[in-house]
């Protein structure tokens, strides 16, 4: 493997990166006027064809570092030439998995989004789950030259025979430590097993936990490592307030109105969660709409687009939202319950403060969350300063009692593991004696 690279010299300009003139003509439109840190250190190796493992910030232009040079390279193998779809078969050349279906629109979309100048040349598929698999078949009639997939809905379309894996050049996980989770391992075993041996693989994410980087020894052949998480570079403000139990609610309510913010995304761990705090919320005068996976797609879908477009102000999800989801401008993220991974608070701070904007993450805890919090910090190499809201101090005799109530009793004595082997083992004596009264005792 190539060694790690932490260093964020860049390029000044995407033409220094060696990209094509439809894709600079499209970054100057959108306003993309320097490579972020990852773009400049990724594209040239992917350009190259070599094998990627790419961690960076949430926020930091991921999608554009793996989606341009994909589509230079099917553009260059067209020479400039519209493919006659109907000979190309039910194939594909680029394979991008994602976790989430949301996750799955907003890659495709940005895709197409950089292919304008193309002029219709390069077909671009999405497919996922909870909408009709019939429409996404009739889309992948003729094959397609990038095809943007969540593994279950995929694995269906390949059972199927409406698309074959067997020409795919180029993969990317994209989240790529959920992808590689247990969730999805015996999805994904499957989908490797049907790609061909010799590929380009291209790992991305904005985590990568130790269980994940030994799994993908075996993904990839001779990688580059780029590894550039940094909280120095962050323009994300962290804070974490304690609270008294059962204030939670309470608390929040205050921060929306005392700070009147634009717009809050606030993540707890559960379904019903959302529906109970929203109610919650809209006794004290908030309203909010919730975003879970019991919802419908099309519900889902008009409630993402709602709250991107600003016409939904308060958006209540459970972690589907933690994940790749790009709203812009998102001033403040709040923990209303913490999340059960360490891995995915770094997630879902990271829908705010995102390329290059100045955003919030506040997490609540109670007495309850303070060790989880803990690990958190461990885990994610931080340490953050504990502070109260005027008007919600917490109250510690109160919290030194709940303390107290919630510590374990010592056992008493006589009762340890030890002390339960030898008792065990008298009492099989003892039954062993009993039985071999009134008659002979074996050689």
């Amino acid at each position: 493997m190539t060694s790690a690279t932490t260093s964020t010299n860049q390029a000044v300009t995407f033409t220094e990166l060696g990209l094509i003139p439809p894709l600079l003509a499209r970054l100057t439109e959108l306003e993309y006027h320097q490579p972020t840190p990852i773009q400049a250190q990724a594209l040239p190796s992917i350009l190259k064809g070599r094998d990627l493992i790419a961690g960076a910030n949430t926020g930091s232009g991921k999608t554009a570092t793996f989606a341009l040079p994909l589509l230079q390279e099917v553009f260059s193998q067209q020479n400039g030439k519209k493919p006659a779809r109907a000979d190309k078969g039910n194939f594909v050349s680029k394979l991008i998995l994602v976790p989430t279906r949301e996750l799955a629109k907003q890659v495709a979309d940005s895709i197409k989004s950089y292919a304008v100048h193309f002029n219709g040349a390069i077909k671009t598929v999405a497919v996922f789950g909870g909408v009709s698999v019939n429409t996404q078949m009739q889309a992948l009639r003729g094959g397609t030259d990038i095809l943007v997939a969540t593994p279950g809905r995929l694995l269906d379309l390949i059972s199927s025979n409406a698309i074959k894996l067997d020409k795919v050049q180029s993969l990317v996980l994209d989240e790529a430590d959920r992808m590689l989770s247990l969730g999805f391992t015996e999805e994904i075993s499957q989908l490797l097993a049907l790609l061909p041996k010799q590929k380009q693989t291209l790992l991305f994410s904005a985590t990568f936990p130790e269980q994940v980087q030994s799994l993908t020894q075996s993904l990839l052949n001779d990688p580059v490592e780029i590894q550039l998480q940094s909280s120095d570079a962050s323009t994300l403000v962290q804070r974490v307030f304690t609270v008294n139990q059962g204030e939670k609610t309470a608390v929040v309510a205050h921060l929306i109105m005392k700070n009147q913010w634009r717009q809050a995304l606030i993540f707890v761990n559960a379904k019903h969660h959302c529906e109970h705090l929203a109610e919650k919320l809209a006794k004290r005068g908030i309203s909010a709409a919730v975003f879970h996976g019991d919802k419908g797609q099309s519900e889902r879908t008009r409630v993402l687009d709602g709250f991107k477009s600003g016409d939904i102000d308060v958006l209540i999800a459970t972690d589907i939202a933690a994940r790749g989801l790009d709203i812009e401008k998102l001033p403040v993220v709040i923990n209303f319950n913490l999340p059960r991974s360490p891995s995915d608070y770094m997630h879902r701070i990271g829908r705010s403060g995102r390329a290059g904007e100045v955003g919030l993450a506040i997490s609540l805890i109670d007495h309850e969350d303070y060790h989880h919090f803990k690990i958190i910090e461990k885990k994610n190499k931080i340490r953050l300063e504990r502070e109260q809201i005027e008007g919600f101090e917490v109250d510690e005799a109160a919290i030194e009692e709940l303390v107290k109530a919630s510590k374990p009793m010592a056992a008493p004595e006589g009762t340890g593991k030890k002390k339960r082997k030898k008792k065990a083992a008298k009492a099989h004596d003892g039954v062993n004696a009993d039985i071999w009264l009134g008659c002979s005792k074996p050689d």
